[in-house]
């Protein structure tokens, strides 16, 4: 019984390797769990490959959405699980970004430390690529869209982990996870915006 308790954590600290790196802005996570009922997560696992679909809407400007979206260098302030995070060089709209950090469930840690090289399309467009991580390949896309007063934000990552991930508990805990995180961003939006 024991031994198996152990296999079943010594799986999810190696999923906790899978699952943060995927998320946009580190893309991690903390908040609580009941995120808003507008805040939409569909997770697929596909193949070897993990596919994350995010969509919701704030009341708030593009502009301001994206100033939080793309605030690389101080999300250890709204993104709670992040321990470091900062733009390593920028090239006009190309920023090489490394972040550090740990998610914690329970009496589990699940460590990341990922760089990721980050192509803005200013005001409308997020690209992400992983450079290096506990990962074979990370690719992300955040689209921005709307009005002066709301602003939707739809997010899509595709990413294949170098670790098997259970079918039904794997899925399930990525999904809360990505849920969380931008629900801590949409957080972060609103918070500026009352400030």
């Amino acid at each position: 019984m024991r031994a198996s308790g152990q296999r079943g954590q010594a799986i999810f600290r190696r999923l906790g390797l899978v699952v943060f790196p995927l998320l946009f802005a580190c893309f991690a996570t903390a908040a609580t769990a009941h995120a808003a009922d507008d805040l939409l997560v569909a997770v697929a696992l596909v193949g070897e490959a993990v596919e994350v679909e995010v969509g919701f809407s704030v009341p708030a400007s593009r502009t301001l959405t994206w100033a939080v979206l793309t605030d690389f260098d101080h999300m250890t302030s709204f993104i709670s699980n992040l321990s470091a995070s900062r733009v390593l060089s920028r090239q006009g709209n190309l920023l090489l970004v490394s972040q550090r950090g740990a998610a914690r469930r329970g009496f589990l840690a699940f460590p990341f430390d990922v760089t990721r090289e980050i192509r803005l399309t200013p005001m409308t467009r997020i690209e992400s690529h992983l450079i290096q991580g506990s990962m074979k390949s990370q690719d992300g896309v955040t689209e921005l869209s709307g009005s002066d007063e709301e602003t939707r934000v739809v997010f899509h990552g595709r990413s294949v982990p170098d670790v098997w991930i259970p079918p039904v508990v794997g899925k399930t805990f990525i999904e809360r996870e990505v849920r969380e995180q931008f629900f801590e961003l949409r957080g972060e939006i609103l918070r500026r915006k009352g400030a």
